[in-house]
């Protein structure tokens, strides 16, 4: 179960500016680790969607897509989206109220100049790469 690493993705995260790269390089290693631990996803799928570092397990029908992106600088702020029909963030907001902020039905909004709540964040990045397993019920 391997990963597809994409010369593009390495390409915008060296773009970011430095108040914000250090937590989406952050970020990126979380789902890479949540990823190899979840071999129902086939292995991780690195790309670029609408500009953004994306990522989807190679399984398909097995999770979501999962994107980032600086949302600002100053405050340093990041963004972890997936899609805007599912109900990931509304469990999101429901688990962690007082850990993470929220935009919306498709964001989790980070301050990347604070740590970044590591186990929280992994749950939810399982949550993503599992979400249409999850909803069927499927279990092995």
């Amino acid at each position: 179960m391997g990963q597809l690493e994409s010369p593009d993705v390495d390409t915008v995260m060296r773009r970011y500016d430095s108040s914000v790269r250090p937590a989406l390089l952050r970020l990126r290693d979380m789902v890479r680790d949540v990823a190899a631990t979840l071999p129902e996803t086939g292995g991780l799928v690195e790309t670029l969607k609408w500009g953004q570092p994306s990522f989807l397990p190679k399984r398909a029908r097995v999770g979501t897509t999962i994107r980032m992106d600086a949302v600002s600088e100053d405050p340093p702020l990041i963004g972890l989206y997936v899609h805007c029909q599912t109900s990931l963030v509304a469990t999101y907001r429901e688990l962690y109220p007082d850990v993470m902020t929220f935009e919306g039905n498709r964001a989790v909004l980070l301050d990347a100049s604070k740590p970044l709540p590591e186990s929280e964040l992994r749950h939810c990045i399982e949550m993503a790469l599992m979400y249409h397993k999850a909803k069927r019920g499927v279990t092995e």
